[in-house]
């Protein structure tokens, strides 16, 4: 929901309850919201915005117009230790559904990826935390834990499979195979301007450039395990092999599977105090990498 940042809280409010109404007319089904963290200071910070109450509010409309509400919360070193004060919110919220998805590293959080990745031992604890609340709140939320590919010995089945279940259209038009797409050298997306759905999805050299399993390579092309995770994330294994067609390094099998075990063992090392900062998406950010 994009408002005017620069109205007063009660006219966001009077301006949001319009919209949502009007949205609620047009047939839409239910509102994701996405909160940083169960406290201002955080959620405030991470997002780089004064957004906290804004959301609160928001929260309180998407109930109030008899949404389900999915409550969305992207967990990292920074709030991982909040994990039950963020599901506590969730319940004072009257949230349906919580997803705790842990931070997986791509685009800026790949920048950020030493300052955001946790330790073992802290996703431990946040996983024990929801165990506990799932098994004292029975139906009343679903939560839904995601754990990052980088403590895991096989990678994800990325989109359940290149070119099986996605296609995203993005807003100048491009198709794109999964949300990352445009990063992977050599790929032309097609676009919906010039070329009908049915023949990007079926003939373009896109969706079939990693489609199925004939461009896997070693040890994905006799992995037994290859219909089941497509040899992991396209995308992933550019950013960490440089290779496209590798196989994905969060994978035990793969020869670059050493990067992945050191990232999450330097997470464990005492942090020094000129840690460089965060890097926060900005107009000035973007020009300057």
């Amino acid at each position: 929901m994009r408002v005017n940042v620069s109205m007063s809280r009660p006219d966001l409010c009077n301006n949001a309850a319009a919209r949502i109404e009007r949205l609620k007319l047009a047939g839409l089904d239910h509102i994701q919201l996405s909160l940083q963290d169960s406290t201002r200071e955080l959620n405030d910070f991470v997002t780089s915005t004064r957004t906290f109450a804004l959301k609160q509010d928001a929260a309180r409309l998407i109930k109030a117009h008899g949404y389900p509400m999915v409550l969305n919360c992207v967990l990292h070193r920074y709030n991982l230790p909040h994990v039950a004060q963020i599901i506590e919110m969730a319940l004072d919220l009257g949230a349906d559904y919580l997803e705790l998805a842990n931070t997986q590293y791509y685009g800026w959080a790949m920048l950020n990826r030493d300052q955001l990745m946790p330790t073992a031992e802290q996703l431990l604890q946040a996983e024990e935390t929801v165990n506990r609340y799932r098994e004292i709140i029975g139906g009343r939320c679903k939560i839904l834990f995601v754990v990052p590919d980088y403590f895991e010995r096989r990678p994800k089945a990325c989109m359940s499979g290149w070119g099986s279940v996605f296609l995203g259209v993005a807003p100048d038009g491009a198709a794109l195979p999964c949300h990352a797409a445009r990063s992977l050298p050599g790929l032309v997306l097609p676009n919906v301007r010039d070329m009908p759905l049915s023949q990007i999805w079926y003939e373009s050299d896109a969706f079939n450039t990693f489609r199925g399993d004939g461009w896997m390579r070693e040890p994905c092309r006799d992995c037994d395990e290859r219909h089941a995770d497509h040899g992991g994330c396209r995308c992933q294994a550019w950013m960490l092999t440089g290779d496209p067609a590798a196989a994905d390094p969060v994978c035990e099998k793969s020869a670059h599977h050493g990067q992945v075990v050191q990232t999450v063992q330097l997470a464990r090392q005492p942090k020094q105090a000129d840690e460089r900062p965060l890097i926060f998406r900005s107009k000035e950010n973007s020009l300057a990498l």
